[in-house]
């Protein structure tokens, strides 16, 4: 199992559990997400998709990582298990992709229509996985069932629920963000380095954030209650 060891970072504390968590506005998501599923490829070349067999032909790894959330709270120890999004991108989506092609930004979108994007470089980086499994058991709804991006090194905002769809771009000038504002997005929310957003110093945001995390917690309980995923067809 991969270990991804690093120093408790500025500004988080410990939560005992780990809830489901996100922007209001994708709060009442509750349609049940199947455990069937292919991840759609698009960008600057004919689109394509990639199925559970062609993930499954991956070397399946075990991560075990702490979760940082922007909003300064943190649940240690998480255990994943997955496939190395280098595996993912050097294995099966660049084979398929034209010689010509430029890639330096991926966007992610989920199937509640939330988006986020990481430079490529960062996630070709050792402990980023896309992730089907938590704690020995298959992805629950509550984390981002059928399969989610876990990037350690990053916010949870960057960490994609419910991956659809991955954009392959040369740049961020056809990314539009469909939630956050963009002084609350940081294009590599880094924990390290305290990017929890632009314009303002990172342990301003802080305080900004934390008084909104029990209001967030009790938005996104009540969608948990209805959601179930559906059984294999």
């Amino acid at each position: 199992m991969m270990t991804d060891k690093q120093p408790w970072p500025p500004g988080q504390k410990e939560r005992a559990d780990f809830p489901r968590f996100g922007v209001r506005d994708i709060a009442g998501f509750d349609v049940p997400v199947s455990d069937v599923y292919t991840l759609q490829l698009v960008g600057e070349f004919e689109t394509f998709t990639v199925n559970q067999k062609a993930l499954a032909t991956l070397e399946r790894v075990e991560l075990a990582a702490d979760f940082h959330c922007v909003t300064t709270w943190s649940y240690r120890g998480a255990c994943w298990s997955g496939f190395r999004f280098s595996d993912f991108f050097e294995q099966i989506v660049q084979p398929q992709l034209p010689v010509t092609a430029n890639v330096a930004l991926a966007v992610f979108i989920g199937l509640d229509r939330y988006k986020a994007s990481l430079p490529l470089a960062d996630l070709l980086a050792d402990g980023v996985l896309i992730a089907d499994r938590l704690n020995g058991e298959q992805l629950p709804f509550k984390h981002g069932a059928p399969l989610r991006l876990v990037a350690p090194a990053h916010y949870g905002y960057k960490n994609m629920k419910h991956l659809a769809k991955i954009g392959l771009w040369p740049d961020g000038r056809t990314y539009r963000k469909r939630v956050l504002p963009t002084i609350m997005e940081h294009p590599r929310a880094r924990v390290a380095f305290e990017e929890r957003g632009r314009l303002f110093p990172g342990w301003l945001f802080r305080y900004v954030y934390r008084p909104l995390i029990k209001r967030t917690v009790r938005q996104f309980e009540r969608p948990l209650q209805t959601a179930q995923p559906v059984e294999k067809v």
